[in-house]
């Protein structure tokens, strides 16, 4: 009898972290943020488009003195 190991099954190999895909286009996620989201920048900008700049509502109006006041 020989003392070998069978080789494992090409299936069962795991090399590292296992490959999470993104949830709309299936590529592969290889950044933390989008593992955890499990969507890619790209597919998660699509959903999620950024927000427009917001402008103040305060605004400054040019307005004469009033009368009797100095």
């Amino acid at each position: 009898m020989s003392e070998e190991e069978p080789e494992p099954l090409p299936e069962t190999v795991q090399e590292g972290r296992r490959p999470v895909l993104c949830r709309m286009c299936g590529r592969a996620l290889t950044g933390r943020a989008s593992r955890r989201t499990g969507l890619g920048p790209a597919c998660d900008a699509k959903l999620h488009p950024a927000r427009p700049e917001i402008r103040s509502r305060r605004h400054e109006v040019d307005q004469d003195p009033l009368p009797g006041v100095e």
